[in-house]
Order: structure tokens, then sequence, then C-alpha cells
């Protein structure tokens, strides 16, 4: 019989399972999806019982898939962050999950701030203050819907309330537990001070551990509801961003990860929990990895703005035709061919970037727009404004003397090669490069290995489970070029 592994990516709008051979090759992968409720304007709920129920299917698919002569030692879980249940001792819910999309605690938010606790929250969470966390969330329910507080024995993330569900005991990793912005990222301990702003102790908080410890095999009634052995072992995963940046091999300083998705949010590696030292616009979480920490900002939704382009711009010219994302992405290819660097002069300000500014940016558009400009240059221009707000990220990061070494990029990015490249001439960084679609699932899987002691070390279950990335070398030519251009945008973006 042949052992394995498994990794479970729980995300916001999917759960994956994926199976590993202890070598680090996949034998199945199933996914299910599920929606996302928005009641009122602002809102983003899931139902914590259809999570759990999607899981329960994936399991059992990946099990079917996997056949009988396979047997799965060991599973852990990469986990959205920040979502809160209220729930009653025995983890049931009391109300729908309120996500790390949800915004009803924004004037909550603002009401903190004008009180000047946002420093405070910040240098004792590592975390500022944002609308979609656990701690506003949970004033919100204070507030709103006090029936639901004062019931309430347990406040969980998805993480405890499905490791609850499948072991019986609630337990979360200091990655997850960060973003509840109710951890002292001093003490990876449940802070007193921050729990008293809300009305709750940390005796209603899931009991913290390291990830990639064993908690529990799964209970009775998880292997009679699935079919997985009851021998199957349950170790502490993490948030799903540093599981995927575990999987890559981010353990070190100078090591550095930007996802490309609807959302590019870029993740660093620090050394020292001192907040102080990172840019006052970026988070610190702690890693996965022992003795590690992560720096990391929403950098904005530039995937979208891809997606608006492509779809108004290249769809929209056969509109007869319904072209496949594949398609969309090599009619960009031709376009960008007809376009040099620095797209004639033309720029263009991100929408939902300047994640850089004390007063952020919601709105863009196209600077220096002329008749002469072509699909073309616009194109290109969208993209070099991306990559613009990319290098200003990194350069924050450098003079907080955080090392930019190197940037893997993962997701929507990685279809286009002029893309890629664009952006590492625009932030002179190389890049590394994998098309590779479940690192959060890889991560986790390399933790259920070092759990279970398939693996001696972290590095050596990385080592065994690497995929291999392909480098882009920024091209010297044009860095006098977009040094130049990028000192415009910042001028650009503070005045706009």
């Amino acid at each position: 019989m042949q052992d394995t592994i498994l990794g479970l990516d729980i995300g916001t709008s999917s759960t994956k399972a994926v199976l590993f051979d202890l070598f680090g090759q996949e034998v199945a992968a199933v996914q299910q999806s599920y929606p996302l409720s928005t009641p009122h304007a602002g809102w983003a709920e899931q139902d914590p019982e259809q999570l759990w129920n999607t899981l329960l299917d994936v399991l059992r698919e990946v099990i079917s898939k996997a056949g009988d002569e396979r047997r799965i030692l060991a599973m852990s879980l990469a986990t959205q962050s920040g979502s809160l249940i209220a729930a009653k001792a025995d983890g049931t819910p009391l109300y729908p999950m309120i996500t790390w999309l949800d915004s009803r605690a924004e004037e909550i938010v603002q009401q903190w701030r004008a009180e000047g606790l946002e420093e405070q929250v910040r240098r004792s969470s590592g975390w500022r203050l944002q609308s979609g966390l656990s701690l506003p969330g949970i004033a919100w329910l204070k507030k709103f819907r006090p029936d639901v507080f004062k019931a309430a024995k347990r406040f969980l993330g998805a993480h405890d309330f499905l490791l609850g569900r499948l072991t019986g005991e609630f337990t979360v990793d200091l990655s997850g537990g960060t973003e509840m912005q109710l951890l002292d990222i001093s003490s990876g301990q449940w802070s007193k001070t921050l729990c008293a702003l809300v009305g709750i102790t940390p005796a209603q908080l899931s009991h913290l551990i390291p990830a990639g410890q064993v908690i529990a095999p799964i209970t009775a009634e998880v292997s009679r509801l699935t079919g997985l052995s009851p021998e199957t072992l349950v170790v502490s995963g993490g948030h799903d961003q540093t599981c995927a940046a575990l999987a890559m091999g981010l353990i070190n300083p100078g090591q550095l990860m930007l996802a490309t998705g609807t959302a590019w949010v870029i993740t660093g590696v620090a050394a020292s929990p001192a907040i102080e030292a990172i840019p006052a616009q970026m988070d610190l979480n702690f890693h996965i990895a022992p003795n590690r920490w992560t720096v990391s900002q929403l950098l904005g939704g530039f995937g979208a703005s891809v997606e608006w382009w492509l779809q108004q711009n290249l769809q929209a010219l056969a509109p007869q035709t319904a072209l496949s994302r594949a398609e969309l992405y090599a009619q960009l290819e031709r376009l960008l061919a007809q376009s040099q660097p620095g797209s004639n002069k033309l720029l263009f300000l991100a929408p939902e970037g300047g994640a850089q500014l004390s007063d952020g940016r919601q709105a863009g558009g196209f600077i220096g727009l002329q008749l002469a400009h072509t699909r073309a240059d616009m194109s290109r221009a969208i993209l070099e404004g991306i990559a613009f707000e990319v290098r200003w990220a990194l350069e924050m990061m450098r003079r907080a003397e955080l090392s930019v070494e190197r940037l893997w990029v993962a997701g929507g990015a990685t279809q286009s090669q002029t893309w890629t490249q664009i952006l590492a001439d625009v932030c002179n960084v190389p890049l590394l490069l994998t098309q590779y679609a479940h690192w959060p699932a890889l991560g986790a899987a390399i933790l259920a290995g070092f759990g279970v002691g398939v693996f001696d070390t972290l590095e050596a279950g990385i080592a065994r489970f690497q995929r291999s990335p392909r480098q882009i070398t920024p091209d010297e030519s044009h860095k006098r070029l977009y040094d130049e251009q990028f000192q415009i945008y910042k001028r650009l973006a503070k005045v706009i």
C-alpha cells in the first residue's frame, strides 16, 4: 500500500484537496466551489456549515480518486484567515461567518482611528485596523447583534472551526491567529488588552499551537462520513499565504512572493517581530516556519483592472465569440509586441492602487493620452502602471532595511511572457515564475509530512516537494527609462 499525505486549501471561493505521494508527486486533486453571500451593501458572509460540508465532499472525492491501494497518513489545512465565526461551546455556529471581505464594521474602525487606537492595535497585533478582520467584527456583533455576542462561548476563524469538526480540538496556529487581530505579535499569546477592547477574554479563543504539530486523529464520525481511516492524523496548518510561501521555499529574509490574482499581495520574510522596523502601510504576521515572520501588503485589485481591459477592449473586438483565457492573453501578447517600453510616454495610474500613500487612492486612469497612442500603447501602459505599484512596495521594503533579492510570482500574470518581463524590468529584480496551481495545498502537505515524521525538517520537505521555477532576468537597457518614469508615476499618484 502506498503512503500519501493530503494538503487542503480552504479558500474564499472554493476548497481544494490535493493528495501527494511521499516524494511530492500529485496523486489526485479535487476542487469544489461555494458562494459568497452579500445580503447588504458591504457585507460578505459564508455559511460555516456549507464550508464544512464542502470539506467532507472533497475528502470523499479525493479518497475515491486515490483508490484502495493508497493510505493517507496525515492531512493539514491552508485556510483563509481573518474571517469570524461566533459559536457555541461545542463549535456550533450562531451566525454566518463574517469573511475578511466584509466591511460592515468600517464605522467602528473609523471611530477607533479617531480615538487614536490604530497605532496601539498595530503595535500589539502587527496589523493596521481593517474592517474585515475579527477584532472589529466582534465589536460589530457586540453593538448590533448583542444576542449573538452574549450567546457566543467561542470566537473562531475558518481554520479552528474546521479543525474542531475534524478532531474535536479547537486549535489554531500563530499565522492564523494573528489575522484575528487579537494575538500579541511579540509574545505569540492572545492579547488580554485587545480582547478587552471588544469585551471578550482569551478563554473564548482557540488553543494556540505551532504549525506542523500533530493535533489528533480524525474523529470516528469524520471517519464514518468520509471513508478515511480513523488513524488518519490531522496536523496544524496555517494561513493560506504563508503555506504558499513555505511551498515556494520562502523561509529566509530577502525572499519575496507576489500573488497576482484578482488582488495582488506582496509578502516578504522577516527575522524578527519588530513592528517598528517595517513600513507603516504593511502588516506583520507569524510565518509557519519557526522563528520567522512575514511582512505583507495588499497592493490593490490589479487583476480586476486587467480583466476589465481584456473584456472591454479585446473580447469586445469579437463580440460574437467568447474568447478563452488563453486566447485573450494571446491577443494581449500580440498587442504588447507592437509597443515599446515606456508606452510612448503614456502612464496609467492603477485603480485601487496607491497602497503606499497615507490616504490610499481609489481612482485611476491614463495620464498623457494623445491621439497618436494606440491600443497597444494603452495595454502596455496598464501593465507598466501595475508594475510601478509593485516597485513602490519594494522600495518601501528596502527603506525599512528589508532585503529584496528575488521575487516569486504566482497567479494570472505568469500567463504572459511580456507582462512578467515588464514586471522584472520595472522593478529591476529577478523573477521566479511557476504556473503551478496548488501552492497553499502543497505547503499544507509539507506541514503534514513534517508533523508525522516523513521529513526531519521543513527544509527537507521543501526540497522534496519543490516545483522548479522559470527565471526572468531584468533587461538592464530599460533601467534608466523606468527609473525616470517611476519618479513621474509617484509624483502623479500623490496629486491625483
